[in-house]
């Protein structure tokens, strides 16, 4: 009888002790799991830091000269340079000087010396975002270049891609041209006007932010 007790006791100290230890083994893989948790957002945010800083650097080597006062006054640098304008993770000027404007291949080698192109539109934001920031000036046949002209009787945008909006105005106000302006004061999606890419008009630049938001 007493070694029957003894027997029970060890082999509850043994139960006992392989509860305590896979407790422990337990807690230890629970710490291991959010050890591990903690560096995988850790190395996603390095990635997200790096990626970023190569966007950043990739935009400062498409200038010739960077215009550090311009992007980063008082040492604080900023997605956009003075006198651009966001929009999501683009820069946009509107250039508002006045006349003499700029014929179409002017107002592209204007944008090109600024590290920037005539403006691509993309999607129906992108332009409602420019409707909403050029303005009439001279008389209703005067608008803003963008970057869209034909070739080979496609309309083609500067980077190289055909255009798929065709936002053109419903009735055309001039003679017609090769090169498209948008009209400001009008519909959003019926302000593109074909004109001659000699005519002198304002025009609106557009490039990549120094820094994405994250």
């Amino acid at each position: 009888m007493c070694c029957h007790l003894l027997h029970l006791n060890i082999v509850s100290v043994v139960i006992n002790q392989q509860k305590a230890n896979l407790s422990y083994l337990t807690a230890e893989n629970q710490q291991l799991i959010t050890n591990r948790n903690i560096l995988e957002r850790e190395t996603e945010e390095l990635r997200s830091v790096t990626d970023n800083l190569n966007w950043t650097l990739k935009v400062i080597l498409t200038f010739n000269t960077f215009p550090v006062n311009d992007f980063c006054p008082n040492k604080s640098c900023q997605p956009c340079q003075t006198g651009w304008h966001l929009f999501q993770e683009k820069c946009y000027l509107f250039y508002n000087e006045k006349s003499p404007w700029k014929t179409w291949q002017d107002s592209q080698t204007y944008c090109k010396n600024t590290a920037a192109d005539l403006v691509v539109v993309d999607t129906l934001h992108e332009q409602e975002f420019i409707s909403n920031h050029t303005e009439f000036y001279y008389d209703k046949f005067h608008g803003y270049w963008l970057g869209l002209h034909e070739k080979q009787n496609n309309w083609v945008w500067v980077d190289g891609r055909n255009d798929t909006l065709r936002y053109w105005l419903k009735d055309q106000i001039g003679d017609r041209g090769p090169c498209a302006l948008v009209i400001p004061g009008r519909n959003s999606t019926a302000s593109w006007d074909p004109e001659g890419c000699i005519m002198q008009n304002k025009f609106i630049c557009e490039r990549d932010v120094l820094i994405r938001s994250n």
